[in-house]
């Protein structure tokens, strides 16, 4: 009955059972069996040499990204609905030490070469102002928008042509890839992408996110601002267990394509009602303040999201019968 966030999603069996497994005596930090394998694994599943590294947040894991791509005297284009401006309490700023955020426009909260080069344009190129050194999307967006391949290359390209870094913020990662159904490759480091913050918390895991370079040297220095950051877990082990555990089996694209799923059938339920196409497992719906409150007094919990406007998030361990009664109501409204 709560379709709030996937934040509160209880952790997947796979990796609970991974944890205990882990539970045992073994180095500290990350020079643990488990941590050892994750570039490994990770170089496999993107099919190019990676670096692995875990972090506690998809905070963490989106900030020292950025931290890495640009200086403290620049600047990093976003959406101005994205997570890194509104939802990470000047974080992105603090790790960086400084570095500015320049907000860009884009329908579902989704960038293009377009709006990107409307916000380059508006930046002088002298001392008093600050220059772009990064951009930074966000697969699936925060309205459940999904970037296919294509449109990621088309910002590659621009990033390329004027020398920025590319950051790719996937909290909900898994459930654009699941949505796309293409190979996690062809999203991100084959259309350009440097960095990708690749998320595990909302799709299953418990405490456990990666942050993945794919300019591996990259990741020399983020060894000390994860340290310096105080994010250098001692029993970093019950991390990397949780996200071995997940790509095993493809446990991962799994949970999204369920989380997916359940979506799609609140969706068709909507009708009309849908403010975005929805091709992640975030729908966002036009209600009154009367009907928000008939769902509720039928037990259902979900976000309001503006005036007239909810969001209704499904996860991983939703099924038919526990999103039907829901779809069912939100029908007869």
């Amino acid at each position: 009955m709560r379709f709030f966030s996937d934040n509160a999603a209880p952790a997947c069996p796979q990796v609970i059972a991974a944890m205990t497994a882990a539970n045992i005596l073994d180095s500290a930090y990350d020079g643990d069996a488990w941590s050892a394998q994750l570039d490994m694994r990770l170089s496999a599943l993107f099919e190019t040499p990676v670096r692995a590294l875990w972090v506690p947040s998809g905070t963490a894991a989106n900030c020292l990204a950025l931290a890495a791509l640009c200086p403290p005297h620049g600047a990093i284009i976003c959406h101005r609905d994205a997570h890194i401006q509104n939802d990470e309490a000047g974080a992105p700023e603090f790790y960086t030490h400084g570095a500015k955020l320049l907000l860009a426009e884009g329908d579902g909260a989704k960038l293009t070469p377009e709006t990107i080069s409307a916000v380059l344009a508006a930046t002088r190129n002298d001392v008093h102002q600050v220059q772009p050194h990064a951009i930074s999307i966000t697969n699936a967006t925060e309205y459940g928008r999904v970037y296919t391949p294509a449109e990621v290359a088309a910002i590659g390209d621009l990033c390329r042509a004027r020398g920025l870094a590319l950051h790719m913020d996937g909290a909900r990662f898994a459930n654009a890839v699941a949505h796309i159904g293409c190979s996690p490759a062809d999203v991100t480091w084959r259309a350009g992408v440097d960095a990708l913050s690749f998320g595990f918390i909302k799709n299953g895991g418990m405490t456990a996110e990666l942050l993945i370079f794919f300019r591996t040297e990259l990741a020399a220095a983020t060894l000390y601002r994860r340290k310096r950051a105080g994010l250098l877990l001692s029993k970093g082990r019950y991390l990397a267990a949780q996200v071995l555990a997940m790509l095993d089996d493809d446990i991962w694209l799994a949970n999204a394509r369920a989380a997916n799923a359940g979506a799609a059938l609140l969706a068709r339920a909507a009708g009309d009602r849908l403010i975005h196409p929805v091709e992640a497992n975030e729908v966002f719906l036009k209600v009154t303040p009367q009907e928000a409150a008939a769902l509720r007094a039928q037990g259902f919990d979900f976000y309001d999201w503006g005036p007239g406007e909810a969001r209704l998030v499904t996860s991983w361990h939703h099924r038919d019968a526990d999103i039907r009664p829901l779809a069912d109501a939100i029908a007869r409204l």
